[in-house]
């Protein structure tokens, strides 16, 4: 894939299925990429490991945590950061992982490296969520 900017990213950006600051959460992590002017806030409700997000940018990132949030629900902590870890070598190499299922859409962003830290930005707000649950 040599776009980057797949209909399910654009899909995602435009109709987001899990954007908005839920009413409870037990943790937020937020992080910020000033180079480009994303920044992402995320809460994890730690009952089903169930995420949303609050950002602003561009249509990489929005469509990378409203996937990511998809990706993780019921999920444990452990089975998170391997998925984390997973992406990242998806969006690094892109080699798509069938376990990623629909983050493979971001696996065209290997070959533009400055659009990787847009991907993995909400992860890292996820992350540091985890680690304040």
């Amino acid at each position: 894939m040599s776009n980057p900017y797949q209909a399910l990213i654009v899909e995602r950006h435009k109709h987001p299925l899990h954007a908005g600051r839920p009413t409870q959460f037990d943790a937020q992590g937020q992080g910020a990429n000033p180079i480009c002017g994303d920044a992402v806030r995320v809460y994890v409700s730690r009952a089903g490991m169930d995420v949303h997000y609050e950002a602003e940018g561009c249509a990489i990132m929005n469509a990378s945590a409203d996937l990511m949030a998809d990706a993780v629900e019921g999920k444990t902590p452990e089975q998170v950061e391997r998925l984390h870890r997973d992406f990242e070598k998806l969006v690094t190499t892109g080699e798509e992982n069938h376990e990623l299922g629909e983050l493979n859409a971001l696996a065209g962003l290997a070959g533009y490296s400055s659009r990787i830290r847009c991907a993995t930005l909400p992860w890292s707000a996820l992350a540091e969520a985890l680690h304040h649950v």
